[in-house]
This record gives structure tokens, C-alpha cells and sequence, in this order.
């Protein structure tokens, strides 16, 4: 059992964010303490959406109580998701180092979710230059989508290993795994009408040290559970996806 921190956004209907790590954490038996960024009643893609970001000073107070009671130093990884403001990033970086200082060894995976294609970023400019220059080069592994990790650019050399998502190979389309060892391709079928999260959940199973051809496995399963349908499957089908078998890899030249 992982005992995973994930700073990331929550919201009461749905599963992105931290409400789409979580459960599919402790659905396998991990425990997971949860810190929300944001809290919104769904993902801001539907029609109707309410919420507000959570106050850098209460989530300062959320850790200061953690680790009053002892709880702040056990964990085995933190991961980082949705991050709404630089002050918010800046929060991050603070509690990351905290944390280190508790557990050397822990694991700092970094979900830098920044946009995507076609539509580019979709936090300010300020918030992704601040992830980029102070964020990213704290983490152990970097999970990006295409269009992100051409956006983070020259600070992905430096980061122990990136699991980079919708990557491409040739015309194909799937997961690129690297690090100092090389390269690894994951091919993967694109899908259409799947639901908002699935970054979100491949990152928390990263998080916790899940190998990345079984948390492929458990995410294409959870997906073809999920298609047409407004929310991750993640209840309903949970005893499909938790069954699932691991994705095969093949090496890539980079």
C-alpha cells in the first residue's frame, strides 16, 4: 500500500482532479490524502458550473495541521494536479520541500496541467511560466500531455523521467515513458466521447508507484467503461477495470 498527498482540484459531481485519483486510489488500496486547490460542483466544460479556488493561506493551515498531528511526513509520493494561480504553484513548491525535509526519499510526481490541443493553455500565462520555472524541476516524474510537454520544453531534459500522454510514433498514438535507462512506447487506440479525468487518474496510479503497463491497463479499461458517458465509470465498472491486464511496451529511439 502507497500513501499518497495529491494537490489537485475537486468537484462534487464527476471524477477529475483529486475526485479522480482518489477513488481509484483507494479502490486499489491506497490511502490518499486529498488537498483541494479549487471546488467546483463539476468540470467547467458543461454547461453549468459553480465553484471557487481554495485560498493559498487555508490550505497553508490544511498542511500546518497535518503535520501538527503527525500525519504530514508519512507520506510515500505527493503529486500535483490542477494548480489556479502561481501563488498557488508558489504553495506547492513550499510544501513540497516540507515534506522532503520530513522523508528524503519521497516521490514528487507532477501532473502540469497547463492545456492541451487544440486550444492551447488554459491557466494564465503567469501560473504555467511559474510551474515551469519552479515546479516541474522538483519533481521525480512529469506526466504531460503533447501539447504541454512541448510547452514545458528545455526543463523536461532535466526531470528523472516524463510519462508523456497522447504522444505520437509515427501514426500511432499512445504513452512514452522516459528516462536516463531510454525510452518505452505504449501504443494505445485514440478513442472519441471520453470522459474528462483519465490524466488525472494515469497520474495518480503513477503516483503510486503503479507500473506504467498496468496503469495503462486499468485506464483503457476504465475508458472503453466510460465511453458516451458525461463521468468516468470509476464505480460503476470498477470490478472490469480493476481486472484489467497490463499494456505491453516496446522500446522507442529517441
Amino acid at each position: 500500500m502507497a500513501r499518497i498527498l495529491i494537490l489537485s482540484s475537486v468537484v462534487a459531481c464527476g471524477h477529475v482532479g483529486l475526485s479522480a485519483g482518489q477513488p481509484v486510489l483507494q479502490r486499489l488500496g491506497h490511502s490518499v490524502t486529498g488537498l483541494p486547490t479549487i471546488m467546483l460542483s463539476n468540470h467547467p466544460g458543461f454547461a453549468h458550473a459553480a465553484g471557487d479556488r481554495v485560498p493559498v493561506e487555508r490550505l497553508r493551515a490544511m498542511v500546518d495541521a497535518l503535520a501538527d498531528n503527525g500525519w504530514l511526513g508519512v507520506h510515500d509520493a505527493v503529486q500535483t494536479g490542477y494548480l489556479p494561480s502561481p501563488a498557488h504553484v508558489g504553495f506547492a513548491c513550499e510544501m513540497i520541500d516540507r515534506m522532503r525535509a520530513l522523508r528524503p526519499g519521497l516521490r514528487v510526481i507532477v501532473d502540469p496541467v497547463l492545456g492541451d490541443d487544440p486550444g492551447g493553455l488554459y491557466v494564465s500565462q503567469d501560473t504555467a511560466m511559474t510551474m515551469r520555472e519552479s515546479l516541474v524541476p522538483r519533481a521525480d516524474i512529469v506526466t504531460p500531455n503533447r501539447f504541454e510537454a512541448e510547452w514545458l520544453g528545455h526543463v523536461l531534459p532535466q526531470t528523472a523521467r516524463v510519462v508523456e500522454t497522447s504522444a505520437r510514433a509515427g501514426a500511432r498514438f499512445g504513452a512514452l515513458d522516459r528516462s536516463a535507462d531510454g525510452a518505452t512506447f505504449y501504443p494505445v487506440a485514440k478513442q472519441a466521447n471520453v470522459p474528462q479525468g483519465t490524466g488525472d487518474v494515469l497520474a495518480a496510479l503513477i503516483a503510486a508507484d503503479v507500473p506504467l503497463g498496468q496503469a495503462l491497463g486499468y485506464l483503457q479499461s476504465l475508458i472503453a467503461a466510460s465511453l458516451g458517458a458525461p463521468h468516468l465509470a470509476i464505480a460503476e465498472a470498477n470490478d472490469i477495470w480493476t481486472r484489467a491486464t497490463a499494456l505491453k511496451g516496446e522500446p522507442h529511439g529517441l
